[in-house]
């Protein structure tokens, strides 16, 4: 089992930064692609963020592109979610995920672990 703690969400002004923390327990970090996913109310879950279990590769969606980066500390078992210029509708619960023995992907169901989220309101 892995357990993934989020943290770091609010309340922020549009334009301004956030930074997300998911701090994992339970197995081996360095085995693991992680993602950021994000669920507005009445919205499915959304792909924001994907790295690769060695952080040599990144994947965004256009909607985040240059806004967003995410990075991992394997010896802190830690993922990060920097977050700049953001916008009303970045508005959204962020859940970290974790995928065991793959690579990143944009599809949730693939993950095998979740965080129970952290919620990010930017005001305009």
């Amino acid at each position: 089992q892995v357990q993934l703690v989020e943290s770091g969400g609010g309340l922020v002004q549009a334009g301004g930064s956030l930074r997300l923390s998911c701090a994992a327990s339970g197995r081996t970090f360095s085995s693991f692609a992680m993602a950021w996913f994000r669920q507005a109310p009445g919205k499915e879950r959304e792909f924001v963020v994907a790295i690769s279990w060695s952080g040599g590769r990144t994947y965004y969606p256009d909607s985040v592109k240059g806004r967003f980066t995410i990075s991992r500390d394997n010896a802190k078992t830690t993922v990060y979610l920097q977050m700049n210029s953001l916008k009303p509708e970045d508005t959204a619960v962020y859940y970290c995920a974790a995928r065991e023995f793959g690579l990143p992907t944009t599809t949730p169901d693939i993950y095998n672990y979740w965080g129970q989220g952290t919620q990010v309101t930017v005001s305009s």
